[in-house]
Parts: structure tokens; sequence; C-alpha cells
């Protein structure tokens, strides 16, 4: 396997406050990998830096063999890394399907692609990933009427169509009923293999469900990675996450 991101000794500071101290990261081809701490641990800040909201202190950051470090964010976009935020971001007055459209279309501004069609293979792409996030009977609806959890599944739909090489998603679940968080759970699973993504999640029965290998950040370094059950059996990990209450 090969790999897709390399983090070396990132770190960023804030008025000689460390965020991301020394931080490095290497996750492989098809993996998913969850970045998992306490509020605070410098989980979003980590992911910040990868994909250039915040600018680094130290330390070097590649995607594949591209040195990305501080690259401005649409440069970083363009590069290959897709980025899903705890808000949803989509278009609201379109519908589920020209959303993915517009997303699918890769021409520059939103009226261009909405004027020119997908070719074939698009089209079907577009209708997978409709089943995928499970909005297919949703396709012609307005997505500013969808419900939350609906509307972040439509938003992982649009990071797809564009096929990143790397998806960043932070707090995917953030605001969803137990319902609709383990459907986001299939969703996660069913990308892995194919896409390589990285999950930013304090949600411990979540993390069950999607894990493969999780890296543990505590005071903006990394405290332990491995598989979730190395993880929670842990001392450091249940000592720093909970304190004396351990992982549930």
């Amino acid at each position: 396997m090969s790999a897709v991101l390399t983090v070396d000794g990132l770190g960023v500071a804030f008025a000689g406050f460390k965020a991301v101290d020394g931080v490095s990261l290497i996750i492989e081809e098809g993996e998913l990998r969850v970045l998992l701490g306490a509020n605070g641990a410098g989980k979003t800040t980590l992911m910040d830096l990868i994909s250039g909201k915040t600018k680094s202190t130290q330390g070097r950051v590649h995607l594949r063999d591209t040195d990305i470090t501080n690259w401005e964010e649409p440069a970083i976009a363009r590069a290959g890394i897709g980025r899903k935020f705890q808000i949803p971001s989509v278009f609201r007055e379109l519908t589920v399907r020209r959303n993915l459209e517009v997303a699918g279309c890769g021409k520059p501004g939103v009226f261009a692609n909405l004027r020119f069609g997908l070719p074939r293979a698009a089209r079907r792409r577009l209708d997978e990933v409709l089943d995928l996030i499970g909005l297919a009977d949703e396709a012609q609806t307005v997505a500013g009427t969808l419900s939350h959890g609906q509307t972040q599944w439509l938003e992982l739909g649009l990071l797809v169509m564009q096929d990143p090489k790397l998806l960043l998603l932070d707090e995917p679940t953030a605001g969803m009923t137990a319902a609709e968080t383990l459907r986001t759970a299939d969703i996660i699973k069913s990308l892995r293999g194919t896409h390589t993504i990285i999950v930013v999640e304090h949600d411990m029965a979540f993390v069950r469900e999607i894990a493969q290998r999780i890296t543990v950040m505590h005071l903006g370094q990394v405290l332990a990675e491995g598989d979730m059950a190395s993880i929670e059996a842990d001392p450091r990990v249940r000592a720093a996450y909970l304190g004396s209450k351990g992982i549930h």
C-alpha cells in the first residue's frame, strides 16, 4: 500500500500556545483513520492545517508525493483533499440531484455547471451516490427542505462526487439522532477501501462502528495509535480521555 497523506512533525502555535505540537501521521490508500480526543485535543486544528484553513508554524504535509504545506485552501482542494465540516454546506435552493450534478460537473462556476449535462458515466455515478447516501427517493427534493441528517448525507455525497484523493470528515454525526448516526456509520463504512478517509470524532459509540485504526490526540500531540481494542485498553488514553471514568 502507498501513503496518500504524510504528516511530518506538523504544528501550529497561537500566541505561544501550541494547539498542535509535532504531529506525525501516515494515512495509507483506502484507509479509514479516526482522530479521537476530548475537546481541545487539537483534532480539528490538525484538519485545518492539512486542508490549508490554518497555516502551520512547523512540519510538512505531503499529499502522495506533493508537498502541500501551507498551500491556500482552494489549491489544496484542487489537489485532491475534500473536507466536510460539522455544519453542512449545500445549495439549499437546488434539488438533491442538481446539487450532485454541480459537484460532479467539474466546470468552474455554478451556472456553467447547470448549463451543461453530465456525461453518461457521471450520470451513472450520480445514481450510485444517491443510493449510497440513501437519498434516491429524495432526488427531486429541494435541499433546503431536507432534515439535518439528510443534509449531512447530501454534503457527503457532494464530496464523493468530486472523487478526492482524501476525505476529511469533521464530526459527521454532529446533531444527528441515534438512527441517523447508525446510517452515517453505514455510509462511511461503505466508502472504506475505495476512498481514503480521516474522521474526527469524540462519540465513542460511533467510533466503535467505523474504526479500523485510531489516532488519539491529547494536548495537541499524538497520545496513542492502534485498533479499537488496544486504544480502549490503553491506561494513558483512559486517563486523558475521560479521567477515572474511562472510555464509554
